[in-house]
Order: C-alpha cells, then structure tokens, then sequence
C-alpha cells in the first residue's frame, strides 16, 4: 500500500485528521489537532528553543561546565538500572512501561499516553490512551514508524483528564513543552525515551528484510551497546548482529528522512527523565533531569536495582570514522564498505576495545551533531541558523566543524552578490 493510503487509512482508525504535507516533519501529531498551524512556534525542526524550554521545564539551561550537561542536557544524576522482577516481553526489563503503571495505581495520573502496536502490523506506532494501570503491557516493546501522538491531548482534556503522563520521543517532547502552558492540565509527567533514527513503517520493514529470510518473523529488535542487534523470533530463538555486519549500505539514501538525520536532542533533553540504553553498559539508562525525575524514580521503590553509569574506551577515533563516511554521504558519493575479511575482526574488537558506557553514548551525541551540520549544510543551508542550537556547535568543534558565514545566529550571512 502506498505510504499516503496508508496514512490516511491510519488517520481514519484513530479517528485522527490526516497531517498536512511538510518537509520537515515526524508527525508528532500537532498538525492533526484543532490548531495545525501550531507547529510553526512549537516544532523542533524549524526553530528550536532549547535554552528557554529547559529553564522552563528544569529551571535552568544546561551548564557547559558539569560534566557531560553538554552531551546530554540537564541533569540531576545519572545511573544504571534495571527492574529486579522484569516485565515479561518488555524491550529491557520493562521500566518505562512499569513507570506508566505505577502512575495509574497510585493515582498521581488520570491518563498515560503512549505508543502501542497497529491491530495490523506490530512494528507500526499506533498511539493509545491508557486509564487503566493492566493495560500498560500491551504498549511493550519497541515500534518504528511516525505516531501522532500529541493527537491525543485534546481527547484527554476533553475527557476530562487532568493529570497526564506522556511517553514519547524528543520531537515529540519538544511540541509539547512548547504547549504545555496552554494545554490546562494541571500536572504533567514526561517519560523520554533517546530517539534512534526512525523511518517509516514501510522502511523499517525493507531493514528487516535485509537482516533475515523470515522478517514476519522477528518480535524483537534492540540496539546495544555493545555494538550489537539483537533479534528475536517468534519460536523463541535469538540472534545477535555486530553493528559493522549491518546491511546499512545496502538501504536507499533516503532511508532516513531528512528531520532524523538533523536531529539535535538524541537525549530527550526535555523530558523529567530520560531512561534508554546508550550509557548503560548493559543496564538501562536513566538521565533524572529535576524534581518530577526524582519523583517517578521514587514510584519504583525497591523494584529498581541501580548502581554507577560507568565510562571506557575512547570515542575519538570511531567519532572522526564516522565524521569521514558522513562527509561522503552528504557530499552524495557512495559510502566505503569494510572489506568482509575485517567486519568480524573489528566486530569482535569495538565491544572490547571502543568506547563504552557513558563514553559510548558521547560518541553518540556527537555522531548526531555532526550528522546535523553535514546534512544540513547540503541539503537545506538556509536552514541552518535557526536548526541548530549553539551547544550543537560546541560539540562539532573538537572535530573541526566550525560554522560558516550565515550558518550560525551570531555569524553575518555574505553579502547578496
């Protein structure tokens, strides 16, 4: 079916209007609501303001000078975890699903909005709102594909729900902080999860295609940080697949769209905490951002097991590899395979010797931020001054991006000839 019967299809399950074409858009869902020309104040790829939203959400900006707020955004700690009793067909062991229970029994929300699997494809995003702490299980598990889910706040305010939680993905988070103060809840809890580079449903199945000769058969997808991918079959078997004998140079150029390859918050930076996998070393990640943070940590109780995020390796070298392949994609030229003989060398090397924990998921912002300024830089210039936030250009700076004339707010543009 083709991408626009599909979204219109979709559009008339939910009940949703169907998004106006943009460019630049993931379809966090505010073009579907009452007000679509919302999104030329709110959404992050056309002007986003970080330094306002996170004094608003936080109470300040982050601070160049604490370690790794440059990185990762706000914070008040960072730990490893994980629940001690997992929740059986969780992505990890289950705690942003658990978090959303734990709302629901104690009360402190009337709704959770989040993403749970299309009747028709179990990879396609389909989001729900959840008033009952049982029905949290069945929005386990990883999706990929555009999920309008900011669609859904109006359907909650007009069913009177007045304490919310959201569980959503940067872009996302980002509408609705701009929002927030007009939205009239009286409370509102932001569960982020790190993005990683969606794509459309239909895309995401071409990938799977590419990893597996029975891809209707895969339940179970994840990333780790151990640079491997990790699949699950619906016979209960297990395969692992280093990053490096990933079929990436055998997808279509556009796989990724534009927005996910000029993203500038992979951290969820505004959300009260950010839980993921980057810089677990194994365990999940949770970045506790402020109070409300503090709060939903403290849900769990005894159920979570955390100990230190931990740091190893260096990213130098992989960040500068990337840097250089990056460069060649964005300039159009094909990007340069690994000979066969040397992908089960460096498969077996990169988890043992490159960077990991905290380091990995540095690596990792930084891998995004240069992505950001080459993408850009050839595919929408113009664009460039008000997409990029100044701490982006922090980041590239160490590997001597710098920004050119007019590509930067504090930066003149060359004059007209």
């Amino acid at each position: 079916m083709p991408q626009g019967e599909t979204d219109i299809r979709f559009a008339e399950l939910q009940g949703f209007a169907p998004a106006p074409p943009r460019r630049l858009c993931t379809d966090c869902g505010i073009s579907r609501s009452s007000d679509p020309k919302a999104c030329g104040r709110v959404c992050q790829f056309l002007k986003p303001d970080y330094s306002t939203l996170e004094r608003q959400v936080h109470g300040r900006t982050r601070d160049p000078d604490k370690p790794d707020e440059l990185f990762f955004g706000p914070f008040r700690r960072m730990v490893a975890g994980e629940l001690i009793t997992p929740s059986p067909g969780a992505q990890w062991t289950g705690i942003v699903t658990r978090l959303g229970e734990r709302l629901l029994e104690t009360g402190a929300v009337d709704a959770v909005l989040a993403i749970g699997p299309h009747p028709e494809d179990r990879w396609r995003p389909n989001p729900v709102l959840i008033t009952r702490a049982e029905d949290m299980a069945g929005v386990r598990g990883m999706r990929m594909g555009y999920a309008p889910l900011l669609a859904l706040l109006e359907p909650a305010r007009a069913a009177g729900h007045k304490r919310i939680a959201l569980i959503g993905i940067p872009c996302q988070v980002h509408a609705l902080r701009a929002l927030e103060a007009e939205l009239g809840f009286e409370r509102i809890y932001v569960i982020g999860t790190p993005c990683a580079d969606n794509t459309t449903t239909e895309n995401f199945h071409l990938f799977l295609k590419l990893l597996s000769d029975a891809p209707d058969s895969i339940s179970y997808l994840e990333f780790r940080s151990d640079y491997h991918v990790e699949l699950r079959f619906d016979d209960g078997s297990v395969r692992e697949v280093p990053f490096l004998q990933l079929p990436i140079a055998d997808l279509p150029s556009d796989f990724f769209p534009l927005t996910c390859r000029t993203c500038v918050d992979y951290t969820n930076v505004l959300a009260d905490i950010t839980i993921g996998y980057m810089a677990g070393g194994g365990k999940q990640w949770l970045v506790v951002r402020n109070a409300r943070g503090e709060e939903l940590v403290g849900l769990l109780g005894d159920e979570l097991r955390t100990r230190e995020v931990t740091s190893a390796g260096n990213r130098a070298g992989p960040v500068k590899g990337f840097l250089a392949n990056t460069e060649r994609a964005a300039g159009g030229l094909p990007l340069r395979r690994m000979p066969k003989v040397l992908r089960g060398i460096f498969g077996w090397l990169m988890p043992r010797i490159g960077p990991r924990g905290a380091e990995f998921a540095r690596a990792r912002v930084e891998m995004k931020a240069i992505e950001t300024v080459l993408h850009l830089r050839r595919s929408a210039p113009a664009r460039m001054k008000s997409m990029i936030p100044d701490h982006v250009w922090e980041l590239v700076r160490r590997y001597g991006l710098e920004p050119r004339a007019g590509e930067r707010s504090d930066h003149p543009r060359p004059p007209e000839i």
